[in-house]
């Protein structure tokens, strides 16, 4: 299916795009009639848009198609093997008759990736199955859920100035983010959300959705900070700050490098100053340079002091040394106490990633004179960039699985919201681990490198579309009221998929388990 179809309500991005997926998988979806619905088209329900669907061509989501009067999901469920490789993607198999009739474990296991949905929610999830895992029964609620209610937090690691906090992160133009707390060695976005998405204009709210689809599936963003830096960031890569790669998230804040190399400078230099724009760091006033007995070097610092050897707003932040606005290290210095400093004290500037470092000598007006840096110094500088991890943006996911979405897996839904506090169930996203945050509603976090490649979706509401399962033992699943009488063995969904219609088989891929995630049914409670 290479073409979308115009639905009767006007979704903006009907028409366009192409669909590229390996094939379709058959879905229990009805394809109910309207009177004012041509002859030859179907329409869809499994988002709230109800698009009506013309022979050979594909909904507003690029999910679903009309093929020959048939409403069938377009990509492939997306299966995850315990094997550490998977030699032919899909031709996993396992003997569904063991000898002796003893169940085995199972090797797969079904994500939610091209899973469908449950709306309208009146019935239960796409796949509830059973399997079998240390000689326990298990289930597994298996679903794509519609979330209006989910954003991304972006942790970029760089010590560069990229805009002032609540500024606002603009994605075409239109407003999809803003600039959150800094933490250590990071900047961080909060991106998406649900004003985003249907709070604001159409335009707003459909660049937002592009904007997060393309995070979820790891491909490269474009964005601008209001007062700040330009931005390419992409899951597990790099990124790009005002068209320059960044290299090295820092060591740490200039008193960190201070505390950590003092004893290596000691003996080779009469002062350090670690320029950084959160603390920076002058050596002899420091405690650790203290400890060592090192005397006073004289050096007048600018800025706001806070304890020995500390100080705060040396310069503004930017994208010059240490994450300030500045080029020329000798800007944050007034100069030298007369009294206490001397000729040829030796001085060296560096950064906290040690991307940027100078060395210099007093001459006999106590001016500073750039001069070469002794192998034993350079080699301390060269040490701080070895312990300088590589710069990365992570890509974390937020969604809330609340309302209609646990319909899905029980008909009295607080029992499932209960049974996850409880840590009967085990949640995951595509088969990666997901925290689930304390308090009210089933609110998951997941990083978007440990799920399957194109694991996210959208509708046009706009929404973004996730996978989720709920993986428990099948006496857990009774307990919480589960829908027993839509349980499926694996092997039969192996076989037909969710509901079988002769001649169409489930498509499928299957993708060797991420080397860092668990086992999902590997880890429940109820396994020890």
């Amino acid at each position: 299916m290479t073409e979308h179809t115009k639905v009767d309500f006007g979704a903006d991005r009907v028409d366009g795009a192409t669909a590229t997926t390996p094939g379709p998988t058959v879905l229990e979806k009805a394809a109910p009639r309207s009177e004012r619905m041509a002859v030859n088209k179907i329409e869809c329900n499994a988002c709230p848009v109800l698009c009506q669907i013309s022979e050979g061509r594909t909904g507003a989501c690029d999910r679903y198609a009309n093929a020959d009067g048939r409403l069938i999901r377009v990509d492939p469920v997306c299966f995850v093997s315990r094997a550490a490789s998977v030699d032919e993607p899909g031709a996993i198999e396992f003997d569904t008759h063991a000898q002796g009739g003893t169940a085995v474990d199972t090797p797969l296991f079904v994500t939610g990736v091209g899973a469908s949905s449950t709306y309208p929610d009146y019935k239960p999830a796409p796949f509830i199955v059973s399997s079998r895992q240390d000689n326990v029964d298990m289930v597994t609620v298996v679903t794509e859920g519609i979330f209006s209610y989910c954003s991304f937090k972006v942790k970029i690691d760089t010590d560069r100035f990229l805009g002032p906090e609540q500024s606002n992160v603009r994605c075409q133009g239109e407003i999809v983010g803003h600039v959150s707390t800094a933490e250590y060695g990071s900047q961080m976005l909060s991106l998406g959300g649900v004003h985003h998405l249907t709070g604001g204009s159409k335009k707003e709210g459909r660049v937002t959705c592009d904007m997060m689809e393309a995070l979820g599936n790891k491909k490269a963003v474009e964005l601008t900070i209001d007062g700040g830096a330009s931005l390419v960031i992409r899951a597990g890569a790099a990124p790009v700050v005002d068209g320059v790669e960044e290299r090295r998230m820092r060591v740490g804040c200039g008193s960190a490098t201070i505390g950590i190399f003092a004893k290596q400078w000691f003996g080779h230099v009469d002062e350090v100053v670690v320029v950084d724009d959160h603390i920076t760091g002058v050596l002899t006033e420091h405690q650790a340079g203290r400890c060592l007995g090192m005397t006073r070097s004289g050096l007048k610092i600018r800025g706001r002091k806070s304890t020995p050897g500390r100080y705060f707003q040396v310069a503004n932040p930017g994208i010059g040394w240490g994450g300030t606005d500045i080029q020329d290290p000798l800007a944050i210095v007034e100069g030298f106490d007369p009294a206490v400093a001397r000729p040829g004290m030796r001085v060296l500037m560096v950064s906290t990633t040690g991307e940027h470092a100078q060395w210099y000598e007093l001459d006999a007006n106590l001016v500073p004179q750039i001069a070469q840096m002794p192998d034993a110094v350079r080699s301390t500088v060269e040490r701080i960039g070895e312990n300088c991890e590589p710069s990365l943006a992570t890509v974390l996911f937020i969604g809330g699985a609340g309302g209609s979405l646990r319909a899905g897996a029980t008909e009295n839904p607080v029992r499932l919201t209960r049974a996850i506090k409880e840590r009967l169930v085990n949640v995951t996203c595509g088969g990666a681990p997901a925290y689930v945050w304390p308090g009210g509603g089933i609110t998951v976090m997941v990083d978007v490198a440990r799920m399957p490649d194109h694991s996210f979706g959208t509708v046009p509401t706009p929404a973004i579309v996730a996978p989720i399962e709920f993986s428990m033992t099948l006496d857990a699943y009774r307990d919480l009221g589960g829908h027993m009488d839509a349980i499926q063995p694996i092997e039969t969904v192996l076989a037909r998929g969710p509901e079988h219609v002769e001649g169409a088989p489930l498509a499928r891929r299957t993708l060797a388990r991420h080397p860092d995630n668990p086992w999902p049914l590997g880890i429940s409670p109820m396994l020890g």
